[in-house]
């Protein structure tokens, strides 16, 4: 009997805000919303974004120390709450795009025979002192130099940087200050902020979800794609010598690609179990997916959490991209609107005229596990992944065109749906959390997948959603960005549509296809896919189900009295939920960062030829009946 992968738990941040009960998808919805979800939305927003803090059982505005209510966050603050969240120009706080600095090549030549010459500090000379060069000393620490011909320095100098808007966390948000981040870089900081709100999302103890398996039986699946790239990773290694400064000996380690994974596992859960970190560019987060549902389905893992961080808004990077002609820049937007006045919330236009991608910062974790233990703990069922589809696109022309693997791996996904599912969920109750990136290319091949798939299943309608038209393209959580927009219609039946456009692309194929400018309210969604095309032919979709056809699903597998017991504990689960809610609304965090603390102690470790016994681990890893060659035996 195969494990179904379960989602139990869902957090993390972009910029739209925190993921945890959706607070993200309903700031992108929020026109759509009630009442109560719109007040919830804004209080959480705004403690988000350091505008109010809780202090002695008051909200209090940080600017002046007013106390104000909860109900009136949205007209003093609203406007100022919606205009730091979303996509917007690329604040100072990461660099100046209207004068971003670089290092200009200048060539200095003398006025007469003599050539050029100066005095500087003896330490500054360059080693080896170049042999044209005429050195006499001043005094013990003062140079004179003569050079013959021309020497060619590099100054500061800065630009208007063509590329001006990002979907940026909220404008505020500082996870650095919410635990002892000791110079950690900003997307590692994001992924303790993510892991925590993944966890006490789940509304269950995590040292009592330990404790239910084996200690191998947990895995940490996660990846960034660039690394870190910060000045405190790999931004800073790759420039500092260059700079005239000196490497740390943290920014090669805390740059690694894997460290979102490392970070989770030694700061947040203390898992001794599988870590695993694959990248598959913008596919990442799926990737990573993928290896914990094989592994849940196996039975190699229970708990799964799968995470991907990026926060890759650098100079640098951005460049990189914009070179390539991938990202939307203000020319290309000013010529698409006829206009000297770029809109920097609607850079991004997924199928829709559109001239390229805008990138993101975001870190996202999603807690799984098999159906058996999610019953047993009384863990809240969000939804579940039924399976993930990787296929490549063999041969190519151009390393980061698009090829033949996404078609393979939407018709999987799709002809899964409706096996599991059936012919009328698929047709009339499934939609679809596409790539979307925003470049013309993308538009018309994507949008073509579709196109084929739904006129081979004989789907009509087939809704379509874009998240990155709202937090941008945050690159390795990006798939994750579209699940929590998955999980987030699954809960409050509300569609976002593509409100950055005006209307679809003519070259779009959208015949079979429901792309709308406008949020709407929809019927109950039984199935979300979740697609992904990365640079290199790394195509991934996801085949997700509702948490009703889940419970659907799973009601031939367990007798009701099994489900009777499951719902008793459930009620506890949903409390405890509602407390931290109501907490992370008001700011109160809590973030664990076990930096040191409860190191196991490898002196109490006990092994025999039948099992391990680690200390703080109340089961044992077994190490009979793992040979999975018995017939060969």
């Amino acid at each position: 009997m195969t494990a179904l992968p379960i989602i139990v738990g869902m957090g993390g941040i972009n910029a739209a805000g925190r993921t945890s009960f959706h607070q993200g998808f309903r700031r992108i919805v929020l026109d759509k919303l009630t009442e109560k979800a719109r007040k919830e939305t804004f209080l959480g927003l705004a403690t988000l974004m350091n505008l109010v803090s809780y202090q002695d059982g008051s909200l209090v505005l940080q600017k002046d120390g007013t106390v104000i209510t909860a109900e009136k966050i949205e007209a003093l603050l609203g406007e100022q709450i919606k205009a730091g969240t979303l996509i917007r120009k690329i604040e100072n706080n990461h660099f100046d795009v209207d004068a971003t600095h670089w290092q200009q090549k200048l060539t200095i030549k003398g006025h007469d025979e003599e050539g050029l010459k100066f005095t500087c500090r003896k330490r500054d000379l360059p080693s080896p002192v170049p042999s044209t060069w005429r050195v006499e000393d001043i005094d013990n620490k003062t140079v004179a130099v003569q050079v013959p011909d021309q020497l060619d320095v590099k100054h500061d100098s800065y630009r208007d940087n063509p590329i001006k808007a990002a979907g940026q966390f909220p404008t505020g948000f500082e996870p650095a200050k919410m635990y002892n981040s000791r110079y950690q870089p900003r997307g590692l900081q994001a992924t303790i902020f993510a892991a925590t709100d993944a966890v006490r999302s789940t509304g269950l103890d995590w040292q009592h979800v330990m404790n239910s398996v084996r200690p191998d039986q947990i895995g940490t699946y996660s990846a960034s794609i660039a690394g870190q790239m910060n000045d405190e990773g790999f931004g800073g290694l790759v420039k500092a010598r260059m700079k005239g400064e000196r490497v740390s000996t943290k920014q090669l380690a805390l740059g690694l690609n894997t460290m979102s994974t490392d970070f989770i596992n030694a700061y947040v859960t203390g898992n001794v179990g599988t870590t695993f970190t694959t990248s598959g560019a913008c596919a990442t987060f799926l990737y990573n997916l993928r290896a914990a549902v094989n592994d849940i389905q196996a039975g190699r893992t229970r708990v799964a959490i799968v995470a991907s961080v990026e926060c890759a808004l650098t100079p640098e990077v951005i460049e990189g991209f914009g070179t390539m002609g991938a990202l939307a820049n203000e020319d290309g937007l000013k010529k698409l609107d006829n206009t000297d006045q770029v809109d920097h919330r609607r850079t991004s236009r997924p199928f829709g005229e559109n001239c390229g991608f805008t990138i993101g910062e975001g870190a996202q974790v999603a807690i799984l596990m098999d159906d058996e233990l999610a019953l047993s703990l009384g863990a809240e069922i969000m939804g579940s992944v039924v399976d993930v589809f990787v296929n490549a696109d063999g041969i190519k022309k151009s390393i980061t065109a698009p090829g033949p693997g996404n078609y393979i791996t939407m018709a999987k996904s799709v002809a899964l749906a409706e096996q599991i599912a059936g012919r009328d969920a698929l047709q009339t109750r499934s939609f679809i959390l596409a790539h979307g990136s925003s470049t013309p290319q993308n538009r018309v091949t994507e949008s073509l997948i579709y196109h084929k798939v739904a006129q081979a299943f004989s789907i009509n309608g087939w809704k379509v959603a874009a998240p990155k038209a709202y937090v941008g393209h945050t690159i390795a959580p990006a798939s994750g960005d579209q699940l929590a927009m998955a999980l987030g219609v699954f809960s409050h039946n509300i569609m976002p549509g593509i409100t950055t456009i005006n209307k679809v692309a003519d070259d779009v194929y959208s015949e079979y296809l429901d792309i709308r400018t406008e949020h709407y309210e929809c019927e109950d969604m039984d199935i979300a896919f979740i697609n992904s095309k990365g640079f290199g032919g790394n195509n991934a979709t996801a085949t997700v189900l509702s948490p009703k056809q889940t419970i659907s699903l799973l009601e031939k597998r367990y007798s009701r009295d099994v489900f009777s017991e499951y719902e008793n504990k459930l009620s506890d689960t949903k409390q405890a939920q509602t407390q931290y809610q109501q907490a992370a609304d008001l700011g109160q965090y809590e973030l664990i960062y076990r930096f040191g603390e409860g190191q196991i102690d490898e002196s109490g470790l006990l092994i025999s030829k039948d099992s391990l016994t680690i200390p703080g681990f109340e089961q044992t890893i077994s190490l009979t009946g793992i040979n999975p060659y018995t017939d060969l035996s």
